[in-house]
């Protein structure tokens, strides 16, 4: 280290430099990242330092020419993937993805506002670059052209991975598993910064290409054959009851079942649900299945009948993949199909993941109108965003299909004085206490919106279908839920923990409480019967949950899975009755078929394989007996 000249600063140091600070302003200038305290300051400012270390370090093995050549090629290359940032972040409040890349409608829409994107000052986006350059042609002496020896570079190496390593885990400490949960492109930014964020996403782009490249229709013989073996007809009396009916499926955050028809401090905690429930079908024992993915995950199981990942989310690292999911299917019935969720629009990466599933109409953040006033936690106020949503309803051709995602209901579950219908729960856990005053206003959100319905004509012509999407008390809480639950939450209790509501409300009809065991798999093929389109042809592996014939079957992402009387997880069969472990050939009928199902939802998500699914329908049956003879040969 002594050889170094500290009077003078070498080209490379003063390209990082640069750099760095351009980038950092650029963060603050021109992206809106929200920072909630010093640390995430802390890890803003020093995130792009190891990237550009490692980047423009290997100049230090370069001769003096080719170096310059090098950090001036590099520098602008750079400062050109920051810039298009900014300027796809101007229209779309975005980053860029490779995915994103693909998406050529998107493109198309940035191309042709470019004029109004750019502007004279974007030159300020590549001032470094016009600084090194005018440093290489003029050579000020205050700039160091020495060569660097192999402890230099050593040294100077060492310095960028312990950088990188400390920026990592400081990000680590602030967003845990911050890697493995890829749904929210301003999170990586925010911690890992731009460039590492765009390697990390060229990473999971070509890891999921291979797969897909590698894969062909072959792969789904097996798949259809398993799938078309386990169909279950569906009951005559219910097929097609709601037919050209309008269909409102609301998604109730983080909402699980134990809250229904319970009460915290003598109140009740869902007064309108427990009602509700009276006049329509509510399965009592059905059960979320989502992995790190949480709402998005949610949100994919419904509408493919296919099980998420277990690390990721499919929104975001599949979301060019082709599906036949219930959007899709239902525009081709004449159907109007909309999600609305007061949020940004590519958080979870729905922006993209909406048009693979077939979505007409995403109404997000722009379409309401969100101020301080209505929001909370993270986001607009799940009264508010009812409210406004009525009128987006009255305005969608009929009949139409619209998918509601609530927020209220969202950890750490914050919320005003003025909006809390009950009392906490009393006892040394903030969140556990928390999370009754959000149910209830959701459930109070619930009852005004179903009231608006009723006064807007809505009500008569809609079926009403409302899921619990994931938990809302993690496995942390254990020792509080065991108070309020009055039981210890060992094993077997934690799983039936994972039960969520799911209510389906059709005028007319009268109320019944199913007890069989289900799942929001089965969501798909139980919407799409009631409505009278036939799924038998579908890659499903849902069944419709008023079928005689249904399984009693539900597998969860980590390979647990509940019958009618048992439950297996963790490497556990418990008898239901009893809630106490039992032998493990009680539940070995059922793990292979748990495992199977998971590794083929997995190979048609790895694979695209359902891209060869409609090759099949164009072909015709004989497309899969000539595929297993090719496979016997």
């Amino acid at each position: 280290m002594k050889n170094f000249k500290w009077s003078k600063i070498s080209l490379v140091g003063m390209a990082i430099v640069l750099l760095w600070l351009k980038t950092y302003i650029t963060y603050k200038t021109s992206f809106d990242i929200k920072i909630e305290n010093w640390k995430q300051e802390f890890i803003l400012f020093i995130n792009p330092l190891s990237f550009l270390l490692f980047i423009l370090g290997i100049s230090l093995f370069l001769k003096e020419k080719n170096r310059s050549r090098y950090i001036l090629f590099t520098s602008f290359a750079i400062s050109a993937v920051l810039f298009a940032n900014v300027v796809f972040y101007r229209f779309f409040n975005d980053f860029l993805t490779i995915p994103v890349l693909f998406q050529t409608s998107n493109m198309s829409d940035l191309g042709s506002s470019v004029n109004e994107l750019l502007s004279f000052t974007d030159l300020l986006y590549f001032a470094d670059f016009i600084i090194l350059a005018l440093i290489v042609i003029l050579k000020p002496a205050f700039i160091s052209y020495r060569e660097f020896s192999k402890v230099d570079r050593r040294a100077f190496f060492l310095v960028a991975a312990a950088i990188a390593f400390f920026n990592l885990g400081l990000s680590e400490t602030e967003r845990p598993q911050l890697l493995t949960r890829t749904f929210d492109r301003e999170m990586l930014v925010k911690n890992i910064g731009t460039y590492n964020y765009h390697i990390y996403d060229m990473f999971l782009q070509s890891k999921s290409s291979a797969q897909r490249a590698l894969a062909d229709g072959s792969e789904l013989v097996d798949i259809d054959n398993y799938i078309h073996a386990n169909y279950k007809k569906p009951d005559d009396e219910m097929f097609g009851i709601a037919k050209n009916k309008n269909v409102i499926l609301i998604s109730m955050e983080s909402t699980q079942s134990f809250v229904i028809n319970e009460k915290v401090n003598g109140q009740e905690i869902t007064p309108f649900l427990n009602e509700f429930i009276k006049d329509s079908y509510y399965f009592e024992n059905f059960y979320h299945q989502t992995a790190q993915g949480k709402t998005s995950d949610s949100e994919f199981i419904v509408e493919n009948s296919l099980y998420p990942l277990s690390r990721g989310a499919v929104f975001f690292t599949h979301s060019g993949n082709e599906y036949t999911a219930t959007p899709d299917i239902l525009s081709d019935n004449g159907y109007f199909t909309a999600s609305l969720h007061a949020n940004n629009k590519s958080f979870w990466n729905r922006d993209i993941m909406y048009q693979s599933l077939g979505y007409d109409r995403f109404y997000s953040l722009p379409d309401y109108e969100v101020t301080e006033e209505n929001s909370v936690g993270w986001g607009m106020k799940d009264i508010d965003f009812f409210e406004q949503s009525i009128q987006h309803l009255k305005e969608m051709p009929k009949p139409f299909y619209a998918k509601f995602i609530t927020l209220t209901n969202h950890f750490p579950f914050d919320l005003g004085e003025e909006d809390k219908f009950i009392e906490p729960y009393t006892s040394n856990n903030k969140t556990v206490n928390n999370y009754f005053p959000t149910v209830r206003y959701t459930d109070e959100a619930l009852k005004l919106f179903i009231e608006r319905l009723k006064e807007e004509g809505l009500y008569d012509d809609s079926i009403i279908i409302l899921y619990g999407d994931h938990y809302g008390i993690s496995e942390n809480h254990n020792k509080t839920m065991g108070e309020f639950l009055g039981t210890e939450v060992t094993p077997f209790v934690s799983t039936q923990l994972q039960r969520v509501p799911f209510i389906i409300h059709i005028p007319g009809q009268k109320g019944k409480t199913l007890s069989i065991v289900s799942g929001q798999i089965d969501v798909k093929p139980t919407i799409l019967h009631l409505l009278g389109i036939n799924t038998k042809n579908n890659i499903d592996f849902g069944s419709d949950l008023f079928s005689e014939d249904k399984l009693e079957f539900t597998v969860l992402r980590d390979g647990s899975f509940i019958t009618k009387d048992y439950i297996y997880t963790r490497e556990t069969c418990y008898d239901k009755n009893t809630g106490e472990p039992t032998d493990n050939s009680a539940c070995e009928p059922y793990i292979e078929k748990a495992k199977n199902e998971l590794e083929y939802s997995d190979k048609i998500i790895y694979g695209d394989l359902l891209r060869f699914y409609e090759d099949k329908e164009l072909m015709g049956s004989n497309f899969y007996e000539n595929e297993i003879l090719i496979n016997a040969e």
